[in-house]
Formats: structure tokens, C-alpha cells, sequence
């Protein structure tokens, strides 16, 4: 289910992703941080539309001003342990990676995914990007469902 709230105006395109961090100092005395204010912190979320008759705000935040969008917890895609990871069951990350030069480690260390915190398996997309794990992790790329 979509909700409604603003964002920059710069952001507002359908499928923008984003990771929505919380409430920031500028926001403080704000008459619309209802309307912003109204997302679960640490959440990745992707724009599914753009309120097109909606007008564009002023901003402490945003120099272009925000804009209403909908949308939705997006789906994150993730390095998980391979053993006893299949769709629909239950994964956590392994942990940090301090190889970010691996074109795995966006999917080791993804945003809007917790280390300490278990997410359902959308689904199976195969190997990781990577040849060879520098900690000897044995590891599967999925799709992780983080709305459950």
C-alpha cells in the first residue's frame, strides 16, 4: 500500500529510491513536517508516482522545495548466507564487509537493511557479483522483502 508525503523536488520522479533518514534540524518549526515526517526511519522506499496538480513547497531542506509522492517500501536486494536460503524463507545479513572495493559489497552492506534483523526471502536471483569472497562467506544475491 502507497503512502503519501513529500520529498525534494529534485527526487520526485517514479522510480526514485531512497532511504529515509528521519527527521533533520531544519525540519524544527516546519508547518508541513506531518506531511514528511510520516515515513519509517531506516526504511528504503521507492516513488511510485508523482502528485502532478500538487504544488511545489518551500523548503529548509530542499532548495528546489519538495513535492507530494507516493510510495512504497522497496524491495532490497542483498548478500545473504547461501545455505538454507530459498524463497519465502528467513535470512540476516553476515555482517560488515571492509572490502568495499568487491562489487558485492552494495549487497553485503545494503541500505535500508539492519545487520542484527532477519527479512524474508522474496527470491533467489543467484550468484553474487564477486568471484572470490575475501572473508570466505558462502553467499547467495537475493531479493529481501523488507514490508513484512
Amino acid at each position: 500500500m502507497s503512502t503519501v508525503t513529500l520529498i525534494g523536488s529534485r527526487l520526485a520522479e517514479p522510480g526514485t529510491e531512497f532511504v529515509y533518514q528521519g527527521e533533520a534540524d531544519g525540519c524544527a518549526g516546519c508547518p508541513y513536517r506531518s506531511q514528511c515526517l510520516n515515513l519509517s526511519e531506516g526504511t528504503k522506499y521507492r516513488v511510485t508516482d508523482v502528485r502532478e496538480k500538487a504544488q511545489t513547497l518551500e523548503c529548509a531542506m530542499h532548495d528546489g522545495g519538495v513535492r507530494a509522492v507516493e510510495v512504497e517500501p522497496a524491495a532490497v536486494e542483498a548478500n545473504v548466507p547461501s545455505k538454507g536460503a530459498f524463497a519465502g524463507s528467513k535470512a540476516s545479513l553476515q555482517g560488515p564487509c571492509p572490502y568495499v572495493e568487491c562489487p558485492s559489497h552494495e549487497y553485503c552492506e545494503p541500505d535500508g537493511v539492519a545487520f542484527d534483523e532477519e527479512y524474508r526471502i522474496r527470491e533467489i536471483r543467484g550468484d553474487p557479483p564477486h568471484d572470490v569472497c575475501h572473508l570466505d562467506r558462502s553467499l547467495e544475491l537475493v531479493e529481501l522483502d523488507v514490508d513484512d
